[in-house]
């Protein structure tokens, strides 16, 4: 019987072609982040001006939500899916309710003299107050805004207001100014 002779395979390139192979996918691949809020903060206050007006209170739609991760708005119990109907509600003030925030006539380049809120949303959670909650409020008061905006888009320019042209957008937001303040959080479980 004769021997068979054996074939070696040179597998001294297998390393180089695992590390290509290895650098194609991580230069190709795509990695899901979370973007976070967008929002644009105020530039820090180096001293407190001393002829500031008092905000009145029927301007403040206050938002607060516990440890608990339960809303409260304006002091009463609210839940989350209802709070982007009561924020429409306060920023628009359709019946002038002198519960309800006070309004000022703008002349707003395209769209001419309108009236805008004077209302301001406050947002306060508790250090325990759970983070999807916290967004998911965002969320609602972001989506308020939004429907706002998107009603007044079509009513004056026949578009949604992500379809708009840049001044066209800058008009509605002028009417619909995102006014939201966010207190630091407060431990009111006492831990």
């Amino acid at each position: 019987m004769a021997k068979r002779e054996v074939q070696e395979v040179n597998a001294g390139s297998m390393a180089d072609i695992a590390f290509l192979l290895l650098i194609f996918f991580l230069v190709t691949t795509t990695m899901d982040t979370d973007t976070g809020l967008a929002r644009l903060l105020p530039p820090p206050v180096e001293e407190e001006p001393e002829d500031t007006p008092p905000i009145k209170e029927r301007n403040v739609f206050t938002v607060l939500i516990n440890s608990q991760n339960q809303l409260l708005v304006e002091g009463k119990p609210m839940e989350i899916r209802d709070l982007t109907e009561a924020t429409k509600e306060f920023i628009l003030n359709p019946m002038d309710d002198e519960n309800l925030p006070e309004k000022k006539e703008i002349e707003v380049e395209l769209l001419g003299v309108q009236e805008v809120t004077k209302g301001v949303i406050s947002l306060q959670n508790d250090r325990d107050t759970e983070y999807q909650t916290y967004l998911m409020v965002q969320n609602e008061l972001q989506r308020a805004y939004n429907e706002l905006r998107d009603d007044l888009a079509k009513r004056k320019f026949g578009k949604i207001y992500e379809e708009l042209e840049k001044e066209e957008q800058s008009a509605v937001r002028d009417v619909f100014p995102q006014k939201i303040s966010e207190a630091e959080p407060k431990n009111i479980g006492g831990n």
